[in-house]
Protein backbone atom coordinates (compact mmCIF):
# COMPACT_ATOMS: atom_id res chain seq x y z
CA UNK A 1 0.00 0.00 0.00
CA UNK A 2 1.50 3.35 -0.97
CA UNK A 3 0.01 6.65 -1.73
CA UNK A 4 -0.36 7.35 -5.86
CA UNK A 5 2.64 9.90 -6.34
CA UNK A 6 1.01 13.23 -7.70
CA UNK A 7 3.82 14.71 -9.29
CA UNK A 8 3.54 17.36 -12.69
CA UNK A 9 2.05 14.29 -14.95
CA UNK A 10 -1.74 13.29 -14.26
CA UNK A 11 -2.89 9.68 -13.24
CA UNK A 12 -5.53 8.10 -14.93
CA UNK A 13 -8.14 7.06 -13.28
CA UNK A 14 -10.98 4.62 -13.84
CA UNK A 15 -13.97 5.25 -15.54
CA UNK A 16 -18.17 4.11 -14.69
CA UNK A 17 -18.32 0.95 -12.70
CA UNK A 18 -21.91 0.87 -13.39
CA UNK A 19 -21.56 1.86 -17.00
CA UNK A 20 -18.94 -1.42 -17.44
CA UNK A 21 -21.38 -3.79 -15.78
CA UNK A 22 -24.35 -2.66 -17.44
CA UNK A 23 -21.97 -3.52 -20.85
CA UNK A 24 -21.89 -6.76 -19.37
CA UNK A 25 -25.22 -7.30 -18.99
CA UNK A 26 -25.89 -7.03 -15.52
CA UNK A 27 -29.06 -4.85 -13.76
CA UNK A 28 -28.00 -2.50 -11.46
CA UNK A 29 -31.61 -1.75 -10.31
CA UNK A 30 -31.43 -2.13 -6.68
CA UNK A 31 -30.71 -0.18 -3.33
CA UNK A 32 -27.35 -1.73 -3.71
CA UNK A 33 -26.24 -0.70 -7.17
CA UNK A 34 -23.02 -2.36 -7.66
CA UNK A 35 -22.40 -3.32 -4.48
CA UNK A 36 -24.88 -5.76 -4.68
CA UNK A 37 -22.91 -7.97 -6.96
CA UNK A 38 -20.52 -7.55 -3.99
CA UNK A 39 -22.56 -10.20 -2.79
CA UNK A 40 -23.69 -12.37 -5.66
CA UNK A 41 -21.20 -12.00 -8.26
CA UNK A 42 -17.58 -10.91 -7.75
CA UNK A 43 -16.32 -12.05 -10.93
CA UNK A 44 -18.13 -9.15 -12.52
CA UNK A 45 -17.24 -6.79 -10.76
CA UNK A 46 -13.82 -8.08 -11.04
CA UNK A 47 -14.00 -8.45 -14.81
CA UNK A 48 -15.14 -4.41 -14.83
CA UNK A 49 -12.08 -3.29 -13.19
CA UNK A 50 -10.10 -5.09 -15.64
CA UNK A 51 -11.30 -3.87 -18.74
CA UNK A 52 -10.43 -0.27 -17.10
CA UNK A 53 -6.90 -1.16 -16.39
CA UNK A 54 -6.77 -2.69 -19.77
CA UNK A 55 -8.04 0.49 -21.15
CA UNK A 56 -5.11 2.39 -19.37
CA UNK A 57 -6.46 3.30 -16.10
CA UNK A 58 -3.44 3.17 -12.95
CA UNK A 59 -6.46 3.74 -10.20
CA UNK A 60 -9.24 2.12 -9.87
CA UNK A 61 -12.23 3.12 -7.41
CA UNK A 62 -13.92 0.40 -5.24
CA UNK A 63 -17.32 -1.07 -5.64
CA UNK A 64 -18.44 0.05 -2.28
CA UNK A 65 -19.82 3.36 -3.01
CA UNK A 66 -23.29 2.54 -2.36
CA UNK A 67 -22.60 -0.32 0.47
CA UNK A 68 -23.40 0.01 3.83
CA UNK A 69 -23.46 -2.30 6.80
CA UNK A 70 -27.38 -0.81 7.23
CA UNK A 71 -27.73 -1.72 3.23
CA UNK A 72 -26.29 -5.15 3.88
CA UNK A 73 -28.11 -5.96 6.76
CA UNK A 74 -31.99 -5.60 4.89
CA UNK A 75 -30.79 -8.16 2.77
CA UNK A 76 -29.62 -10.49 5.72
CA UNK A 77 -25.97 -10.22 5.44
CA UNK A 78 -24.67 -9.63 9.29
CA UNK A 79 -22.08 -7.22 9.92
CA UNK A 80 -18.89 -9.70 10.11
CA UNK A 81 -20.22 -10.99 6.78
CA UNK A 82 -20.66 -7.38 5.53
CA UNK A 83 -17.35 -5.91 6.88
CA UNK A 84 -15.59 -8.81 4.76
CA UNK A 85 -17.56 -7.96 1.66
CA UNK A 86 -16.11 -3.91 2.17
CA UNK A 87 -12.78 -5.93 2.41
CA UNK A 88 -13.28 -7.90 -0.63
CA UNK A 89 -14.07 -4.85 -2.81
CA UNK A 90 -10.46 -3.69 -2.09
CA UNK A 91 -9.03 -7.07 -3.07
CA UNK A 92 -11.26 -7.17 -6.70
CA UNK A 93 -9.80 -3.88 -7.53
CA UNK A 94 -6.87 -5.49 -6.96
CA UNK A 95 -7.41 -8.46 -8.51
CA UNK A 96 -8.01 -6.55 -11.41
CA UNK A 97 -4.44 -5.59 -11.56
CA UNK A 98 -4.78 -1.90 -10.45
CA UNK A 99 -1.86 -0.09 -9.94
CA UNK A 100 -3.29 1.53 -7.19
CA UNK A 101 -6.33 1.06 -5.30
CA UNK A 102 -8.77 4.20 -3.60
CA UNK A 103 -11.61 2.58 -1.88
CA UNK A 104 -15.19 4.68 -2.29
CA UNK A 105 -16.61 5.87 0.58
CA UNK A 106 -19.97 7.59 -1.20
CA UNK A 107 -22.55 9.92 0.71
CA UNK A 108 -25.02 9.24 3.19
CA UNK A 109 -27.41 9.89 0.12
CA UNK A 110 -26.27 7.30 -2.13
CA UNK A 111 -27.02 4.58 0.56
CA UNK A 112 -31.06 5.99 0.93
CA UNK A 113 -30.89 5.14 -3.00
CA UNK A 114 -33.44 8.21 -3.96
CA UNK A 115 -31.19 10.55 -5.38
CA UNK A 116 -30.41 12.80 -2.24
CA UNK A 117 -26.65 12.51 -2.82
CA UNK A 118 -27.29 15.08 -5.81
CA UNK A 119 -29.08 17.74 -3.07
CA UNK A 120 -27.69 17.11 0.29
CA UNK A 121 -28.93 18.91 3.38
CA UNK A 122 -30.03 15.77 4.63
CA UNK A 123 -31.43 17.05 7.92
CA UNK A 124 -28.73 15.38 10.02
CA UNK A 125 -25.54 16.64 12.10
CA UNK A 126 -22.18 15.97 11.58
CA UNK A 127 -22.03 13.85 14.52
CA UNK A 128 -24.84 11.91 12.99
CA UNK A 129 -23.08 11.33 9.66
CA UNK A 130 -19.70 10.60 11.39
CA UNK A 131 -21.64 7.89 13.47
CA UNK A 132 -22.80 6.73 10.01
CA UNK A 133 -19.84 6.73 8.06
CA UNK A 134 -17.05 5.97 10.15
CA UNK A 135 -17.91 2.02 10.44
CA UNK A 136 -17.62 1.70 6.77
CA UNK A 137 -14.15 3.94 6.59
CA UNK A 138 -12.71 1.49 9.37
CA UNK A 139 -13.60 -1.52 7.50
CA UNK A 140 -12.27 -0.14 3.90
CA UNK A 141 -9.16 0.95 5.73
CA UNK A 142 -8.48 -2.72 7.47
CA UNK A 143 -8.27 -3.89 3.64
CA UNK A 144 -5.67 -2.19 2.97
CA UNK A 145 -6.32 0.51 0.09
CA UNK A 146 -3.87 3.05 -1.48
CA UNK A 147 -6.49 5.99 -0.65
CA UNK A 148 -9.92 6.12 0.36
CA UNK A 149 -12.01 8.46 -2.20
CA UNK A 150 -14.44 10.49 0.05
CA UNK A 151 -16.37 10.92 -3.21
CA UNK A 152 -19.85 12.87 -4.90
CA UNK A 153 -20.11 15.22 -1.49
CA UNK A 154 -22.91 17.17 -2.21
CA UNK A 155 -22.63 19.68 0.87
CA UNK A 156 -20.10 21.17 3.45
CA UNK A 157 -21.87 19.49 6.33
CA UNK A 158 -21.24 15.60 4.71
CA UNK A 159 -17.37 17.00 3.55
CA UNK A 160 -16.60 17.95 7.14
CA UNK A 161 -18.26 14.32 8.33
CA UNK A 162 -16.15 12.36 6.26
CA UNK A 163 -12.90 13.85 7.21
CA UNK A 164 -13.65 13.43 10.61
CA UNK A 165 -14.68 9.88 10.13
CA UNK A 166 -11.30 8.89 8.15
CA UNK A 167 -8.91 10.54 10.65
CA UNK A 168 -6.63 8.48 12.06
CA UNK A 169 -7.36 6.07 9.91
CA UNK A 170 -4.12 5.56 8.67
CA UNK A 171 -5.35 5.74 4.21
CA UNK A 172 -4.26 9.16 2.60
CA UNK A 173 -7.87 10.20 1.09
CA UNK A 174 -8.90 12.70 -1.47
CA UNK A 175 -12.28 14.71 -1.48
CA UNK A 176 -14.39 15.08 -4.24
CA UNK A 177 -17.88 17.43 -4.40
CA UNK A 178 -20.15 16.61 -7.27
CA UNK A 179 -21.12 20.21 -8.18
CA UNK A 180 -23.54 22.53 -10.49
CA UNK A 181 -23.23 26.36 -11.75
CA UNK A 182 -19.74 26.57 -9.77
CA UNK A 183 -21.44 25.40 -6.60
CA UNK A 184 -21.88 22.41 -4.25
CA UNK A 185 -25.44 20.79 -5.13
CA UNK A 186 -26.31 21.72 -1.69
CA UNK A 187 -25.37 25.62 -3.07
CA UNK A 188 -22.11 26.50 -0.88
CA UNK A 189 -19.28 28.12 -2.65
CA UNK A 190 -16.86 26.56 -3.60
CA UNK A 191 -13.90 27.99 -1.61
CA UNK A 192 -16.16 27.34 1.58
CA UNK A 193 -16.12 23.75 0.59
CA UNK A 194 -12.40 23.43 -0.65
CA UNK A 195 -11.57 25.32 2.38
CA UNK A 196 -12.52 22.17 4.76
CA UNK A 197 -9.28 20.20 3.46
CA UNK A 198 -6.58 23.28 3.53
CA UNK A 199 -4.01 22.29 6.04
CA UNK A 200 -5.27 18.60 6.26
CA UNK A 201 -2.24 16.63 5.31
CA UNK A 202 -4.37 13.41 5.30
CA UNK A 203 -5.93 15.07 1.86
CA UNK A 204 -4.27 14.16 -0.70
CA UNK A 205 -6.07 15.92 -3.30
CA UNK A 206 -9.19 17.57 -3.47
CA UNK A 207 -11.41 18.36 -6.24
CA UNK A 208 -14.84 16.97 -7.76
CA UNK A 209 -16.47 14.24 -9.59
CA UNK A 210 -19.99 13.07 -11.21
CA UNK A 211 -20.64 16.61 -12.46
CA UNK A 212 -20.68 18.24 -16.33
CA UNK A 213 -17.28 18.58 -17.33
CA UNK A 214 -17.91 22.03 -18.29
CA UNK A 215 -18.06 22.67 -14.34
CA UNK A 216 -14.38 20.93 -14.21
CA UNK A 217 -11.62 23.68 -15.36
CA UNK A 218 -13.09 26.24 -12.82
CA UNK A 219 -13.61 23.96 -10.16
CA UNK A 220 -9.98 22.59 -10.46
CA UNK A 221 -8.70 25.97 -10.71
CA UNK A 222 -10.96 26.87 -7.06
CA UNK A 223 -9.05 23.66 -5.61
CA UNK A 224 -5.79 24.78 -6.07
CA UNK A 225 -6.03 28.10 -5.26
CA UNK A 226 -8.03 27.13 -2.14
CA UNK A 227 -5.99 23.88 -0.37
CA UNK A 228 -2.63 24.37 -2.50
CA UNK A 229 -3.01 20.54 -3.08
CA UNK A 230 -3.16 18.74 -6.53
CA UNK A 231 -6.58 18.01 -7.62
CA UNK A 232 -8.84 15.08 -8.60
CA UNK A 233 -11.25 15.35 -11.51
CA UNK A 234 -14.05 12.90 -13.18
CA UNK A 235 -16.99 14.15 -14.22
CA UNK A 236 -19.83 12.42 -16.10
CA UNK A 237 -20.03 12.15 -19.88
CA UNK A 238 -21.95 14.81 -20.31
CA UNK A 239 -25.42 13.50 -21.02
CA UNK A 240 -28.07 14.56 -18.62
CA UNK A 241 -30.75 12.03 -16.92
CA UNK A 242 -34.30 12.51 -17.37
CA UNK A 243 -35.86 11.22 -14.58
CA UNK A 244 -39.45 11.54 -15.61
CA UNK A 245 -38.66 9.80 -19.32
CA UNK A 246 -35.90 7.63 -17.01
CA UNK A 247 -33.11 7.65 -19.65
CA UNK A 248 -30.13 9.96 -20.37
CA UNK A 249 -30.66 12.31 -22.96
CA UNK A 250 -27.71 14.68 -24.99
CA UNK A 251 -24.78 13.64 -26.65
CA UNK A 252 -21.13 12.58 -24.42
CA UNK A 253 -18.83 14.88 -24.25
CA UNK A 254 -15.07 13.66 -25.39
CA UNK A 255 -13.32 14.13 -22.01
CA UNK A 256 -10.01 13.54 -23.39
CA UNK A 257 -10.63 16.80 -25.41
CA UNK A 258 -10.43 18.49 -22.14
CA UNK A 259 -8.22 16.07 -20.35
CA UNK A 260 -4.78 18.56 -21.10
CA UNK A 261 -6.53 21.44 -20.35
CA UNK A 262 -7.74 19.71 -16.38
CA UNK A 263 -3.79 18.74 -16.06
CA UNK A 264 -2.74 22.62 -16.87
CA UNK A 265 -5.30 24.05 -14.19
CA UNK A 266 -3.99 21.59 -11.27
CA UNK A 267 -5.78 18.02 -11.96
CA UNK A 268 -3.42 15.21 -11.29
CA UNK A 269 -5.78 12.54 -10.72
CA UNK A 270 -7.86 12.26 -13.53
CA UNK A 271 -11.01 9.86 -15.02
CA UNK A 272 -14.50 9.50 -15.78
CA UNK A 273 -17.92 8.97 -13.49
CA UNK A 274 -21.10 7.92 -14.85
CA UNK A 275 -21.59 6.78 -18.24
CA UNK A 276 -17.95 7.17 -18.88
CA UNK A 277 -16.72 3.55 -20.38
CA UNK A 278 -13.05 2.11 -21.23
CA UNK A 279 -13.19 3.46 -24.83
CA UNK A 280 -12.87 6.98 -23.70
CA UNK A 281 -10.51 5.77 -20.92
CA UNK A 282 -8.36 4.98 -23.12
CA UNK A 283 -8.37 7.79 -24.99
CA UNK A 284 -8.28 9.94 -21.43
CA UNK A 285 -4.88 8.14 -21.24
CA UNK A 286 -3.89 8.63 -25.10
CA UNK A 287 -3.90 12.21 -24.53
CA UNK A 288 -2.37 12.28 -21.37
CA UNK A 289 0.57 10.31 -22.54
CA UNK A 290 -0.55 7.30 -20.22
CA UNK A 291 -0.41 4.63 -22.24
Amino acid sequence: MSAPPLGTRALVLDGGLSNELRALGHDLGDELWTARLLAEDQAAIRAAHAAYVRAGARVVITSSYQASFEGFARRGIGRAAAARLFGDSVWLARAAGAEFVAASVGPYGAVLADGSEYRGRYGLTVGELVRFHRPRVEALAAAGPDVLALETVPDVTEAEALLRAAAGCGVPVWLSYTVTDGRTRAGQPLETAFGLAAGNDQVLAVGVNCCAPGEVTAAVERAVAVTGKPAVAYPNSGEVWDARRRRWRGSPAALAESAAEWQRAGARLIGGCCRVGPAEIARLATALGAS
